[in-house]
């Protein structure tokens, strides 16, 4: 199991490589006031923000061992789960881990600043977040490529979305030309990635000189069962992971932005589905610099039937669990008075 994501941060703001920011909460993440972007270089850091913080260091933590058990981790499992979460995706998921609000907040560091823009939002699923991206972008400029042909389906039939391209693709394996797009977007989809190294390696592959990644996903959580459940369902990366995969990658002035519902009012330790939006921006044309092996996972290896049945009857019990917990914050956020921690 992977430690605490309290204590990985702790972790992180003792010495980071330059270009390493934080924006949007204090550091043990119990809430979210508006600071501007932390760098940190050495052993200092220059701090730009509207309030003040302590002058910390920071260091990155060891990755998430690959051993730890994922029991919807294998995208077999994945394309089916979404087989049927597909049908009520949009209402389900979205009002409790991913409104409209965080969408536009969290795509903010993704800079999209122009109608002309080429953009690609990898496991764009129902097209939530392309909602979001072709309101500063044409719909013509922008690809949406998920595994799961049934949430694409509902993309397809969202009005603002049908002069998108959309194909089915693999987040691991994109079917884009190297230096092809200008932004690179994804949203609650590297948890399901079996290794997001290989992913965001892709991700700095396909972008332009200057291009900007930005990927968008859950936190790890604090509380022993919300992490119990996060560990044995999908990736819930530390924050300190995503700086680190982006910087292994080859991306530059990696930012790190943290999200979440106004009802949890800043509460982090339950984990959030859509939690933090990281960026990186590619400084050189070609390919990523890292040198990876093969893919960790062989789709076309068959599976076991009752091994894939029980990981995905364990897995959906835990995805139960993330559907609650939404709920559960939004009672505490009516009953608890304002200004008081829930």
């Amino acid at each position: 199991m992977a430690s605490s994501m309290v204590s990985g941060v702790e972790k992180l703001i003792r010495v980071a490589p330059a270009g390493l920011g934080f924006s949007g909460s204090d550091l043990h993440g119990k809430h979210f006031p508006k600071l501007g972007l932390v760098s940190c270089a050495g052993n200092g850091v220059n701090i730009r923000a509207r309030s003040k913080i302590p002058v910390l260091r920071c260091s990155l933590a060891e990755s998430r061992p690959p051993s730890q058990p994922r029991f919807i981790q294998h995208k077999k499992e994945a394309y089916w789960f979404y087989r049927f979460l597909s049908i009520v995706y949009d209402h389900v998921i979205n009002p409790g881990h991913w409104t409209e609000d965080m969408r536009d907040e969290a795509l903010e560091p993704a800079e999209l600043t122009s109608r002309n823009m080429i953009v690609v939002d990898v496991g764009g699923g129902t097209g939530f977040t392309t909602l979001g991206i072709v309101k500063h972008v044409d719909a013509k400029n922008v690809t949406i490529l998920d595994q799961s042909p049934h949430q694409l389906a509902k993309a397809k039939q969202k009005e603002p979305l049908k002069d998108c391209k959309i194909i089915e693709g693999d987040a691991e394996d994109l079917p884009f030309r190297t230096d092809y797009a200008d932004r690179y977007i994804s949203a609650g989809s590297i948890e399901y990635w079996p290794d997001p190294q290989r992913g965001i390696r892709e991700a700095y592959r396909v972008l332009k000189l200057g291009g900007k990644a930005c990927i968008i996903g859950p936190v790890h959580p604090t509380f022993w069962l919300s992490r119990f459940f996060a560990d044995m369902w999908m990736l819930f990366p530390k924050e300190e992971e995503y700086i680190e995969w982006f910087q292994k990658a080859g991306f530059k002035d990696v930012k790190l932005k943290r999200i979440g519902p106004k009802w949890y009012r800043g509460v982090r330790r339950h984990g959030l589905i859509m939690g933090c939006s990281v960026t990186g921006v590619k400084p050189a044309s070609g390919d990523s610099p890292l040198q990876i092996g093969p893919k960790t996972e062989d789709v076309s290896k068959p599976a076991n039937p009752l091994v894939f049945l029980l990981r995905f009857v364990l897995g959906a019990m835990a995805a139960t669990y993330f559907v609650l917990v939404p709920i559960y914050m939004w009672l505490k956020d009516q009953i608890v008075p304002k200004g008081q921690p829930i």
